[in-house]
């Protein structure tokens, strides 16, 4: 929604609360490729994540 600067200082003037709605702005999305993320992970902690999602794997199976 648009509306008149001249107004927008009014309304701000008016309700203070309102200048919550203002927005930052956006942050530059990472320009990372996901081949730049190999290796981040200690390789105990990846191990230890695959065994638990294997575990969750097999609890999923066994209810359905």
């Amino acid at each position: 929604m648009l509306v008149p600067l001249n107004e927008w200082d009014r309304i701000a003037a008016k309700h203070e609360d309102v200048r919550v709605l203002i927005q930052e702005p956006a942050q530059p999305k990472s320009k990372r490729k996901p081949s730049e993320f190999r290796g981040v992970l200690n390789k105990e902690v990846a191990k230890q994540m695959i065994l638990d999602i294997e575990k969750d794997r097999e609890e999923w199976e066994r209810r359905f």
